[in-house]
Parts: C-alpha cells; structure tokens; sequence
C-alpha cells in the first residue's frame, strides 16, 4: 500500500434548522463531484448527508455536520461527521429499519449503513458524535485505510493555517502536521508550502523531513512543525519537532508524549533533534496543532481507544477545541494501516 495524501480542509455545515439539511446535502454533494464520484456515487453521498442532518434536527436538538475528503487505498472517499447535543442511542438498537425514538418511520441509519463502508457512532452525556464514510462502489472491500483527521479553519473562514500530511509504504508510515504562524491566508500558504515539500521528501528521516519543510516554507511567515515516522516492522518511532504541536502515543493504560523543540520552520531554529520510541502494533499515534487544548484523556472515555480513530478525533475536537483558532488533528492505531 502507498499513500501519498495531504488534508483538505474540512467543511463545516451549521444544521439547527430544516432548511440547513438542505445546505448539508448540497455541500456533500459538491465535495463528491469534486474528486470525481460518478453520478450515482455522489447521489449516495447525497442521501447519507441528508439522513445524518435530518437525524440531527428530528433527534439532536440541532448541531453540526463536518465534511472532509479522506484517503483510501486506490482512491479518495467522503467523510460525514455529525456531532449533536441530543440524547443519543443504541447503533445495535438504531439500525433495523423501524425503529425510531422520534415518532419517524426509523429508516434514516439502516439507509445510512447502506452506503457507508465505515457507520461509527458514540454516544455519552455530551450528545452523540456519528461517522460515515463512503466510497465509490467500485473500490475494494478493504478500501477504507483506518487514520483519522481534521483540518478545521478558524470559525468564519475559509483559508486554514493548519495542516497535515500521510504517507505510507511496505515499509514505514510518516506522519507531518503543520501548524502555520498565525490565522488566514498567510498562515495556510505556510502550512501548504509545508506539506508540499513532504509530499516530496517521501520515506525520509524525521529531522531530514523537517529540513525540507524549512526548505519549502522558506519565504512565508513559518510556524510550527512535527514528524513522526513509524518502521512497521519493528514499530520504532522516528519524531522530531519545532514549536508548539502536541504529539502523543497512546495505550490503553498510558500515554507517552514526544517533545518538540523551540523555533519557527522557515524562518528560524537551531537544530531538529530526533527522539526514538518503540511503541507496539495497536498503540495509537495522535498529533495536533494547539487549536486543541492538551488536556484531554483518553481513559475518560471508556472505551472508545479501540474505535475508529475517526471517531476518536472527532470526539476529542467536540470536547477539547479551544474555539478561538484554527485546528488540525490526526490520529492512526499503529498496524492498522497494513
């Protein structure tokens, strides 16, 4: 398997009223013909964005639908993530078609599964955070490549100054998330100038990564830069970093963080020095700008380690975002990608 994908930012859809099912369905829609679903693949697209707004006005007193491109093996997909503060449900008891906790028909989850090669859903106190993504249905059964990631703008803005990178071969995954100074379009063509030169690098070294994005983002106003490499077959972890991202490996019972190092890539730091872990297959790598606060756990949240790292991303954004920058977070169970 080789990937080579770099994050599109992410949409956001407000959906609190019936009319915003409309905008939902409408922003999915577009997003699926952009990268090429044909007519009927984005029609399904289409209905299950339209089922999770519906669901989310009918049975989640309102919220929000998050729209993002994602990475498969042989090709691109759809992500829906829909976040509510509703009283949330059962996905066992919810997916037969008939039942229903709002006087509906019930059919809107089972039509939803229908089309998605990964429904995953969690449900606490907070409300309930629902994820489906959805490929073309041509691609294999083993398409979905099972990282998770957010690339969100901050609020009422277009451009995002954060971003990250996935890369993966037989051998080694790389992991790069870059954070750049500031907000707004400066601060985006920064984060891409970055991105672009690891796209390039291919299965370097960290530290040497981190070079050539100090390279590439030579010229804009710099920002903040990490790099992970894992070995899979050894699990040895390759990390380097300069400013202020949170990167962390994550085991049921114990978390381990990665230490960055002073600077500002492309503009100026004295030196990327490596660190090296062993982190066992199942262990997960988590990394993100400070967009998020750092204070979360994962043991607060029984359970949920062993979902999705979609679903493990989106939860973490609903409860940790700070609200007052942009946000970039991915997450991936080392192999799990192989």
């Amino acid at each position: 398997m080789d990937l080579n994908f770099s994050g599109r930012v992410t949409r956001v859809v407000v959906v609190e009223e019936v009319s915003q099912v409309g905008q939902a369905r409408r922003e999915a829609l577009g997003m699926a013909d952009a990268i090429g679903f044909d007519a009927m693949d984005a029609g399904r697209v289409a209905l299950a964005a339209t089922e999770l707004a519906t669901n989310v006005i009918k049975h989640g007193r309102g919220g929000r639908m998050h729209l993002s491109v994602v990475c498969g093996r042989g090709g691109e997909g759809i992500e829906l993530v829909t976040l509510d503060a509703g009283p949330g449900f059962s996905l066992a008891q919810a997916l037969p078609d008939g039942y229903s906790t709002g006087g509906t028909q019930g059919l809107g989850l089972g039509a939803i599964q229908r089309q998605a090669g990964v429904l995953e859903v969690w449900s606490d106190d907070k409300g309930c955070v629902v994820v489906a993504r959805i490929y073309p249905s041509r691609a294999a059964r083993d398409v979905d490549v099972p990282y998770g990631a957010l690339r969100l703008a901050m609020h009422n803005e277009d451009a995002c100054g954060d971003a990250w990178h996935l890369r993966a071969d037989a051998q080694s995954v790389g992991v790069t998330l870059i954070d750049g100074l500031g907000h707004g379009l400066p601060a985006a063509d920064a984060s891409q100038a970055g991105t672009a030169a690891a796209a390039q690098r291919g299965a370097a070294a960290a530290a040497d990564v981190i070079t050539a994005l100090h390279a590439g983002m030579s010229g804009t106003r710099g920002g903040a830069a990490a790099v992970a490499r894992v070995e899979v077959a050894t699990g040895a972890v390759d990390f380097a970093g300069i400013g202020n991202i949170s990167a962390t490996l994550c085991e049921p019972t114990a978390t381990r963080g990665m230490a960055s190092h002073p600077g500002i890539v492309g503009v100026q730091f004295r030196k990327a020095q490596p660190f090296h872990f062993h982190a066992a297959a199942g262990t997960l790598l988590l990394m993100h700008s400070d967009g998020l606060q750092a204070r979360w756990s994962l043991r607060s949240y029984p359970g949920l380690f062993h979902r999705h790292p979609a679903l493990i991303v989106a939860v973490l954004q609903r409860d940790f975002d700070r609200g007052r920058d942009d946000t970039s977070i991915i997450a991936l169970r080392l192999g799990d990608l192989h």
